[in-house]
């Protein structure tokens, strides 16, 4: 790899020119989403086809604890293979010297892709679309909130403290004077973005307090996966500039709205360039039809994986800005699937179930193999709701076990984004979700300990 600096991305070209690279961190995105890898020395990463990580990184919970998810060849902690991308390589501009970052991925030491790496899996269900002579296109949307730091888990979360001085207001959904209080914070977000290469198609104030929004432009999948995975370190890291927190928690502020990962979808064939879900005349396609009901039939036994917490259900609350059911419906925010005004070459379906606590690579895999699966079996979905989808009953898992129960059963989802992924995940959440139900909240202290 001695000359692997001539094919960076313009990007990274731009950000080292006339500088001396140090570092490189060599990364690859566990199955919360965490960045795992190392930092090598520039030179030394110039040596290096690849580097090596144990197995055992994908089978770590998220309080870093151990699910028994090792297989038949018992708790080995074997060595991955990881390959870089340098499609990926970007800079890490937060760094007090000139660092990139490059993505990674996982094969084992026969060169097959490890199977359960989030990465491999997206890819896995963008090679069952393009097998079909498809290329979906996707547009996450990110929602986060900017909070007071919270160096004590047993206090509650509060919103930052903006410019004015004040602690950040709720219920000002796309205020810009409410974005300006966060001006520095985004300020940063737009540079770091800039030096990663990242474009931004806009930032919006949310409706909970310091809750923003950030959309990105369309495109390939693995891409806009690796985007959202870059974004929120660089959000994480431009807060800490400003002596706040950036959090993707699902809920975590009680009586403000959740935090989402809105997802777009369309499809395009990959002859012609043009989205199948349009015809001719511009009308929609049965192919449209087959999307949404595959998001209305396999949403359910996906919830595990876009809604991954515990704390990922207290998002889904009545009439509290969150869709409780997978009804969908046009130009309908209160629906879990909503269809946006567009033209019919931009004609897309867009996923709003999906949490922002997800893993980018899965949360857009689950619900690419929703609408998958809806594609091949060529059903149509329930009549298009009309009017408020809050004032109607939930038709989703409402807790974590729950979930997890109906992913197990759901071996259609498991065919197309991996069986091995499907046994490895569940071993993984199973644990995870004993290791909550062994913790006593001020809930059951306040109302059990002397009423029971």
């Amino acid at each position: 790899m001695a000359d692997w600096k001539k094919n960076l991305p313009k990007a990274a070209t731009d950000y080292l020119k006339n500088r001396r690279l140090d570092e490189v961190e060599c990364i690859i995105p566990d199955l919360p989403g965490i960045a795992r890898g190392k930092a090598v020395p520039a030179s030394k990463f110039a040596k290096q086809d690849s580097f090596h990580l144990p197995d055992s990184i994908f089978f770590q919970t998220i309080t870093g604890e151990w699910g028994e998810a090792a297989g038949e060849d018992g708790f080995t902690e074997k060595d991955m293979v990881l390959r870089p991308d340098m499609s990926t390589a970007t800079a890490a501009p937060w760094t007090a010297d000139w660092t990139l970052q490059v993505i990674h991925d996982a094969y084992d030491r026969d060169g097959n892709v490890v199977e359960f790496s989030p990465r491999n899996v997206l890819k896995r269900v963008v090679d069952l679309y393009r097998a079909e002579g498809w290329e979906p296109i996707v547009a996450p949307e990110m929602e986060f909130f900017l909070t007071a730091r919270n160096l004590d888990p047993a206090q509650e979360i509060k919103p930052m403290m903006g410019r004015s001085g004040r602690p950040a207001a709720a219920r000002q959904a796309y205020s810009m004077t409410a974005v300006d209080e966060f001006g520095p914070v985004i300020d940063d977000i737009y540079d770091f973005a800039e030096a990663q290469g990242f474009e931004i198609d806009g930032i919006t104030q949310e409706g909970g307090a310091g809750q923003l929004e950030i959309n990105l432009i369309h495109g390939d999948p693995v891409k806009l996966a690796d985007e959202v995975f870059y974004f929120k370190r660089l959000i994480r890291e431009a807060a800490m500039r400003h002596e706040c927190y950036a959090t993707f928690m699902a809920k975590p502020i009680a009586d403000e709205p959740g935090s989402a990962m809105h997802i777009h979808h369309s499809i395009l064939d990959a002859k012609t360039g043009k989205n199948i879900f349009s015809d001719a005349q511009g009308a929609e396609t049965d192919a449209f039809m087959h999307f949404i009901a595959g998001l209305q039939n396999h949403m359910p036994s996906a919830l595990a994986v876009i809604a991954p917490y515990v704390n990922s259900y207290r998002r889904y609350v009545k009439d509290h800005a969150a869709p409780i059911n997978l009804e969908w419906g046009r130009d309908n925010r209160t629906t879990g699937i909503r269809v946006p005004l567009s033209s019919p070459t931009a004609r897309r379906v867009e996923n709003r179930l999906a949490g922002m606590d997800c893993n980018p690579y899965l949360g857009i895999a689950a619900s690419l193999a929703c609408g998958y699966l809806g594609l091949k079996e060529g059903k149509l979905p329930l009549a298009e709701f009309k009017g408020d989808a809050y004032s109607g009953d939930g038709d989703i898992p409402r807790t974590m076990g729950e979930a997890l129960q109906v992913f197990d059963e759901a071996t259609a989802l498991h065919e197309v984004l991996g069986p091995e992924f499907a046994r490895v995940y569940s071993i993984v959440k199973y644990a995870e979700y004993d290791e909550f139900l062994q913790v006593i909240s001020p809930w059951e202290r306040e109302h059990l300990l002397l009423n029971v």
